[in-house]
């Protein structure tokens, strides 16, 4: 699978990464892990090596009974009848008061920053970006989302230390 070494290397990179020049990242101040299950479709991100040749990507969530959760990230190659290629891997809650702050591992023993920046009331979308902002995903619970909906999201991006016009939008299947 091509993603394990660009996924190890993610991993180590997250954690090398400092805060960019300006205001630390801010983590939303709390969230319901079990709304948060489940299955998300990506609608925007910035460019990761990764995720190259991506297209009607998802993250499907599931809580363990340790506390922790599976994650696997899919995609299809090239375009969206293209095969399947996977990532399975883990995530953990490092910030118990917010539950905002996680690591996840694509390949044990490296580690990456996975924060919760922006999310709607309702869990139907949701920004996850890291501490150096070198990545940064848009989520929905469907594989479309409304133009102000993304529009106020990129607004807030751009107030948190993101440049938005880095975002591709991601191709999905209405």
């Amino acid at each position: 699978m091509k993603w394990r070494p660009m996924l190890a290397a993610l991993g180590s990179l997250a954690g090398l990464v400092g805060c960019t020049a300006g205001e630390p990242l801010r983590a939303v101040s709390a969230v319901d892990i079990q709304r948060y299950m489940g299955k998300w479709y990506e609608i925007a991100a910035y460019e990761a090596p990764f995720a190259e040749s991506c297209t009607g990507t998802t993250a499907e969530y599931t809580l363990r009974d340790d506390g922790r959760f599976d994650v696997v990230n899919s995609c299809r190659e090239g375009q969206l009848d293209g095969p399947v290629r996977a990532a399975i891997g883990t995530a953990r809650v490092v910030d118990a008061e917010t539950r905002a702050k996680l690591k996840v591992s694509f390949v044990w023993p490296f580690e990456g920053d996975y924060w919760i920046i922006d999310l709607d009331p309702e869990y139907q979308w949701a920004v996850v970006g890291e501490p150096g902002r070198r990545y940064l995903w848009i989520l929905s619970r469907t594989a479309t989302m409304d133009e102000p909906v993304y529009q106020g999201i990129t607004t807030r991006l751009e107030a948190q230390g993101y440049d938005p016009s880095k975002l591709h939008r991601t191709l999905q299947r209405p």
